[in-house]
């Protein structure tokens, strides 16, 4: 292919620590030779993509850089025998987006083994909606499941709920038959949350435990935590013996303040879930599942979907928490060398 010209979001550091974000034109050429070239046609806005647009160098460590950890596109340029030109394919995780360029960007290039073929029910678009936090709270409930919770168990706690993963997970777990109960701090967003299947809903303060006991009465059949801190730790002290809570974030705070006593009295497992490095065939196992028995009905009203050259602000809602559902980015007619911020 010749060496042409794309668009793409590129974050810089500038004296004095301070970051800024600007849609640039990159040449091809400017991309790593990996095996893979691929058009991407949409990418979606993750907490992570914005921790790596603001300059956090526990996600990125070098900059400039382009964020984005998630790619839905067809294969333009291909040295594999696993994939053609014209492939639709989606790429989440690895070192896309915090190593490498990423997903805000017209085009990237990646390792064949980090590829996996959109399936055939799937639209590429769709692929977005749910992106790495569809990825993840799927990874969330398989866990529930393979651990044993069945639907007349109890109900299931999910933190975060009107978040990416929260939000999926919600719906996910209704689909299948399972009582949720979602925690929000956004009480506007109720009628969403039981649009989605939720049949209760928690304030922030209902689910954080400020007695600092070590046990408190139980609640819970299971628990999908996408917050951390102090709602988690009260998640935990509030899961029926033999439960298992699931945690894949730490936007309120990375630190668990608990004892051991809901783990070696009440056997409860607490289990950590990444979406980043996980193995190739639960990839393919989980995609699959979202494109056919898990899929979601009211999939469509999670997504938001903006153009890149609008982007950033969407960037700053996210780490101000303003942001509800997912952030879908359109890659295709971009402006050029618009400031950003």
């Amino acid at each position: 292919m010749i060496d042409q010209l794309f668009q793409a979001m590129v974050v810089s550091e500038e004296p004095g620590e301070v970051f800024t974000r600007e849609i640039r034109e990159k040449h091809l050429s400017e991309l790593p030779d990996y095996d893979v070239l691929i058009d991407v046609r949409y990418s979606s806005l993750n907490y992570k993509d914005a921790l790596s647009a603001s300059g956090n160098k526990g996600v990125t460590r070098r900059y400039p850089h382009t964020p984005g950890v998630d790619v839905a596109g067809v294969v333009a340029e291909s040295r594999s025998d696993k994939f053609k030109p014209g492939d639709q394919v989606i790429v989440t995780g690895y070192d896309l987006g915090t190593k490498i360029p990423g997903g805000f960007g017209q085009f990237i290039r990646v390792p064949a083994e980090w590829i996996v073929p959109l399936p055939p029910a799937m639209t590429l678009f769709q692929g977005m909606i749910y992106g790495t936090a569809g990825f993840t709270a799927a990874q969330s409930v398989l866990k529930i499941i393979d651990h044993g919770v069945n639907p007349a168990d109890g109900k299931i706690l999910v933190s975060g709920a009107t978040g990416g993963v929260g939000s999926i997970s919600v719906a996910i777990l209704a689909k299948l038959g399972y009582q949720v109960a979602a925690v929000t701090g956004k009480s506007e967003e109720q009628p969403l949350l039981k649009t989605l299947g939720a049949s209760q809903i928690l304030s922030r303060q209902e689910a954080t435990d400020t007695t600092g006991r070590m046990l408190l009465r139980e609640k819970w059949a299971a628990v999908i935590d996408t917050v951390g801190g102090d709602i988690l730790a009260t998640a935990i002290k509030t899961t029926r013996y033999g439960g298992i809570v699931t945690c894949c974030g730490n936007v309120a705070s990375p630190a668990l303040n608990i004892s051991v006593y809901p783990f070696i009295l009440r056997g409860v497992t607490l289990s950590g879930i990444d979406s980043a490095s996980c193995s190739y065939a639960t990839r393919q196992r989980i995609w699959s599942k979202l494109a056919s028995e898990w899929q979601i009905d009211q999939l469509q009203k999670l997504a938001t979907i903006v153009d890149l050259p609008n982007l950033s602000q969407e960037i700053d809602k996210m780490l101000k928490g303003k942001t509800k559902g997912r952030i879908v980015v359109r890659l295709k007619n971009t402006l050029t060398s618009k400031i950003c911020s």
